[in-house]
């Protein structure tokens, strides 16, 4: 967007529901960002981590906060949003996965533990870190990751981390040497 536009600019409340203000698609930063994740996807999709990791870090530095936060919401709206953060987090957990196809591990580990922190029960995230901290060279760290999402989910609610994240676990206490390249990390989250 603009900087002189506001999100009240372009999108107010109205009698009866919304008002969305005529925009050039390309000026709308959610298009934007939705342009470049799909860019990035393709590249992950192509094996092309470096593009994936540009394109997905492109469109993630759109993001200045929650979406619409000085926007009333309402149900149908609220809605929307919820669709606009979880496709902000894929793009983030495809961008991690491209740094980490790239060997960015190290560099990963201080970003990873700050969303797992805010995060605690997202699995994909604690399986980034597992991988990240191991390809590191600590895994008695990745380890430790496993049993505190483990505890925090028996706790909460009542269930074992899933079947994918159980392997990924027994690979780095098995020091399995196939951990080092990204396609078992790959397959055993996929699996």
């Amino acid at each position: 967007m603009d900087s002189e536009l506001t999100a009240k600019d372009i999108l107010a409340t109205s009698y009866g529901g919304y008002q969305l203000a005529p925009v050039e698609p390309i000026r709308c930063d959610l298009v934007e960002f939705q342009r470049l994740t799909a860019h990035g996807t393709r590249a992950m999709a192509e094996h092309a981590p470096h593009v994936a990791s540009e394109k997905l870090r492109e469109g993630l530095a759109l993001w200045r906060g929650n979406a619409l936060v000085d926007v009333p919401l309402g149900e149908v709206l609220r809605m929307e949003v919820i669709g606009m953060q979880e496709a902000r987090t894929r793009a983030l957990e495809l961008r991690i996965e491209a740094d980490l196809q790239l060997g960015r591990h190290a560099e990963l580990i201080g970003e990873l533990r700050m969303l797992v922190a805010q995060q605690p029960l997202h699995e994909n995230l604690c399986a980034q870190l597992m991988t990240a901290l191991y390809r590191a060279g600590h895994p008695w760290r990745a380890l430790e990751v496993f049993q505190t999402l483990r505890q925090s989910l028996v706790d909460e609610l009542g269930v074992e981390p899933s079947p994918r994240l159980q392997r990924l676990h027994r690979a780095i206490l098995a020091n399995d040497d196939r951990l080092d390249r990204f396609t078992l990390a790959q397959r055993l989250l996929s699996a």
